[in-house]
């Protein structure tokens, strides 16, 4: 007589319940933490939770196309407390969600290290925040000084090392809670 196995199907994405309140989650953390972000600086500078947080939850969610777009956008539109440029981070935050949704399909080990939360992370911060910044060159600040791009730039570099550090702390603990799979 054969044993009977139950075998649970890991579900991706947003149309598992406790992805999508996962996904809350942790975009409420991230707009607490952004609300609290002049506390928490380095040398001036401050991690972008919002990126970090939707990073985070397409590392462990695995949403499709679509509802990363979902994921950008929400951020983007939360990213718009206290933003003196307008309707800017909702472009560059849906963005990054689509940079990371692609990135996430990309294996990154160098032996049993798993880079892909680190790199993931730079990249998507990096290409969010540059476009930011070009498009505030287009829209708000034209034309654009090179002290004031530097500056800008420079935010971005920091920010974006930040992130990686927020996403790399948090993903393995996550991960185990969560049992999801690399």
């Amino acid at each position: 007589m054969e044993k009977r196995s139950v075998i649970v199907e890991q579900k991706k994405g947003l149309r598992d319940l406790n992805n999508l309140i996962l996904v809350g989650v942790l975009m409420a953390v991230g707009i607490v933490l952004r609300l609290l972000a002049g506390v928490i600086n380095v040398g001036g500078f401050h991690p972008n939770f919002l990126i970090a947080t939707y990073c985070l939850a397409i590392l462990l969610v695995r949403p499709n196309f679509l509802e990363s777009v979902i994921i950008g956008i929400l951020s983007g539109v939360i990213s718009q407390i206290g933003t003196s440029m307008a309707w800017i981070g909702i472009v560059s935050e849906t963005i990054g969600a689509v940079v990371m949704f692609l990135l996430i399909f990309i294996p990154m080990h160098v032996g049993k290290l798993n880079l892909q939360p680190i790199v993931c992370t730079l990249l998507t911060t990096l290409i969010s925040g540059f476009a930011f910044i070009g498009m505030a060159a287009l829209v708000y600040v034209n034309p654009m000084s090179m002290a004031q791009f530097i500056s800008m730039a420079l935010t971005t570099l920091v920010t974006a090392a930040l992130n990686c550090v927020i996403v790399q702390i948090l993903v393995l603990p996550l991960r185990g809670i969560l049992k999801k799979d690399e």
